[in-house]
């Protein structure tokens, strides 16, 4: 299984679409939010399950503010991430995850890619493909894959 993991694009979906035909095949699509009316072209660019969360600043629109999703066997909780302080740190967001039963969470918010892999959670964040703020500032994204044994691997991709 290979899911693309995406947040922040605000309405700015040239690199979305950029990186599409390099990744290949995909199984499931995961937007953490800040979409900014762009729900439809997100899923319709893909020809498989799309998942998406509201952002901070996806005003009016019915996306939930988080989701739990089964992927293989692990419980995922996504989410932006601005409800849990996420600018001072993803601790408070893993402590309420493993409250949850996750195994892993999925956010944004930050700009900034994180994968944060503990003994009891993942944490996953795939930076933004539109306004990056980490060091390199360069657009990012994350793609998950399940190997042969169900266990998921997470790999930090930049748009060159």
């Amino acid at each position: 299984m290979r899911v693309l993991i995406i947040s922040d694009t605000h309405r700015k979906n040239e690199n979305y679409l950029k990186i599409l035909p390099k990744i290949g095949k995909l199984d499931l699509v995961i937007h953490l939010g800040d979409i900014e009316g762009s729900e439809f072209t997100i899923q319709e660019a893909v020809d498989c399950p799309v998942e998406m969360v509201a952002g901070n600043n996806d005003f009016f629109c019915e996306l939930p503010s988080e989701k739990t999703l089964q992927i293989g066997k692990y419980c995922v909780m996504i989410t932006h991430g601005h409800r849990y302080y996420i600018g001072m740190g993803n601790e408070m967001l893993k402590r309420e995850a493993v409250a949850q039963g996750a195994d892993i969470v999925m956010y944004g918010h930050t700009h900034r890619p994180v994968i944060d892999i503990s003994s009891n959670i993942i944490a996953i964040n795939p930076g933004s493909l539109s306004y990056p703020r980490q060091e390199n500032h360069k657009p990012s994204y994350i793609i998950m894959e399940m190997d042969a044994d169900g266990e998921a691997h997470f790999t930090l991709q930049y748009v060159e």
